[in-house]
Parts: structure tokens; sequence; C-alpha cells
């Protein structure tokens, strides 16, 4: 079984346990929240606003876009929610708005104010975290209960399954079992996606070997010498992100620098890498895509 068939096999517990039962209006469905709360509604919501482009793309992918009616500025996918009004974002929400939507749930993330300002007003707020694959498969499912569309979520992670694993299939065999650097964010010690992380899934389901293994955070920052001591094969990162920066003494050094070993993938392109949503697969297509371009006899001339 490949590595990436062996992650995703890890969410079956989660599709066998959530039963596709109809919901009908007057019946209570619950979905239940990253602090295992229950959220018990009596009709599925149908008006909806989500603090996180995650949850809106998720809600859209679930055939419940008609649900939303307000959502935060960074949810730009797909088009249609661009209409839709703004209402900041977790870190500086606009509170009159959200009350003057008349949502009857607000997706949040936990860990945030805005959750407490929102119940003391009398608004529903519906807490959900995805930092894995399992996280993903779970939030998918609660959010088609909310919806009222029990079952939609697991059909929907099956399919994407299915696309990750043709994917992996994709892979030029060069690239397999080569050492990745993925870059979240820059500076002196940058943040790295970490091996648990659902990047660091996708990065091992695509059979490349995480410089950030598990016995780091999530999302490690690491120093420059770490970097060039772990000496990985490919580096990728957001196409603005120069590199080698000057500050980072040795890179030059490194075998994906020497080699032509850098997936610079464009800004409107790497939200999709960075985001816990029903997009995972074109997340991974992208780097497919790219290490299909490095693999290619004249990679070296060409631009990435």
């Amino acid at each position: 079984m490949s590595t990436l068939l062996k992650a995703l096999a890890l969410t079956c517990p989660i599709w066998m346990s959530a039963a596709p039962a109809k919901a009908v209006p007057q019946e209570k469905h619950g979905p239940v929240d990253a602090q295992h709360a229950s959220n018990s509604f009596i009709r599925p919501a149908t008006r909806i606003v989500s603090l996180q482009p995650s949850f809106t793309e998720a809600i859209c992918a679930l055939g419940g876009c008609d649900a939303l009616v307000g959502v935060d500025r960074f949810s730009l996918w797909p088009q249609q929610v661009s209409a839709l009004p703004k209402v900041g974002s977790l870190r500086d929400p606009d509170i009159e708005r959200i009350v003057a939507l008349r949502p009857d749930v607000v997706l949040s993330r936990p860990g945030h104010r805005v959750d407490d300002r929102l119940e003391g007003l009398g608004i529903r707020v519906l807490t959900l975290d995805a930092q894995t694959y399992e996280d993903m498969a779970q939030v998918l499912e609660t959010l088609a209960a909310l919806l009222g569309r029990p079952g939609s979520g697991i059909r929907l992670w099956r399919r994407t399954s299915e696309q990750l694993a043709m994917l992996q299939r994709q892979i030029p065999p060069k690239w397999q079992g080569k050492k990745v650097y993925f870059e979240l964010h820059g500076g002196t010690s940058a943040t790295a996606a970490g091996e648990a992380s659902f990047i660091g899934q996708t990065l091992q389901g695509l059979g490349l070997v995480n410089i950030a293994g598990r016995d780091l955070p999530m999302y490690p920052r690491l120093n420059p010498e770490y970097v060039v001591r772990a000496n990985p094969d490919l580096i990728i990162t957001m196409a603005e992100t120069a590199i080698p920066p000057s500050n980072r003494q040795g890179w030059n050094r490194i075998a994906a620098l020497r080699n032509n070993g850098h997936c610079r993938i464009p800004n409107d392109e790497y939200d999709i890498l960075v985001r816990p949503g029903p997009r995972i697969d074109e997340a991974a297509r992208l780097i497919v895509q790219c290490l299909q371009r490095l693999a290619l006899p004249n990679a070296a001339m060409s631009k990435q």
C-alpha cells in the first residue's frame, strides 16, 4: 500500500462511524465542534456566516453555497462568494455586521474572542478546527450535517481521497523518497510545514520525506542552519519568496538550490496549499505538476 493510501486509510473509522441518515426539518441532528460540545439544530442551517476560507470552500463544495449570507475577507473561492457581504476576519470581525445578517450559525475556530462576543449576543457559534486529514474528513461531515445533508461529507472526502491516490501515481520516479522543505513564512527563523500537519501528510503521501519530522511541532520555526544540515532536495515556497535570502548563510550549498529543486508556487495558488479544505487534491496537483516540470531534461533552463 502506498504511503498516501496508508495515510488516507486512517480516516476510514470516521467514514464508518458517520451513518448517512436523512435529516428532516423537525429531527435534531448534532454536529460536534472541535471542543466536543454538542450543537443541536432543530432544522438545517440556512443562514451561515463563515469566518474561515476553508469553511467557506467546504460549505460550497457540499452544495450549500446558497446558505452562506456572509464570509470573511479572505474567502475568494468559489467565485460566487465574492458577492457576499464581507465581515472582517477572525482577528478583526465586524460584529455589528455579523449580527445584522441574522445568521443561524457562525463558523469559527477555537481560541478566538469572537466566539464569546457573538454568543453573548445570542448568536450560535460552531467552532471547528482541521489540522490533519482525519480532522478534515470529520469537519466535512460535520458541515454536511449542519446543512441537513448527512453523508455528503463522507462522499466528498472519498472522492478527494481517490484523486489524491491517483496523483501519487503521477510523481516522477526521480522524486520518490527525496527530502523536502515546505516554507510557510520567511524571516530569519522561517516557519515550516511539519510532517504531522495536513500539508505534511500531503507531502508524505506524494512520496516525499519532510525534513521537519514528527518530533517537531506541526508548524515549527526552523533556523537557517537546521535547513542547511537537513540538506533538502526540494524546497517549496510561494513565488514571491526569494530563495536563498541574503541573510541565510550556507543556503547556496543546499542540494535543492544546486540542482534546480525549487518549486515556486504562484501566490494566487499558494493559498490552496495551506488551506485544510476540500481543494486538498488541487494542492497536491500543484506539487505534482511542479515536480513533473523539474523532471524535464531542460528544466534547468525553464522558469518555475
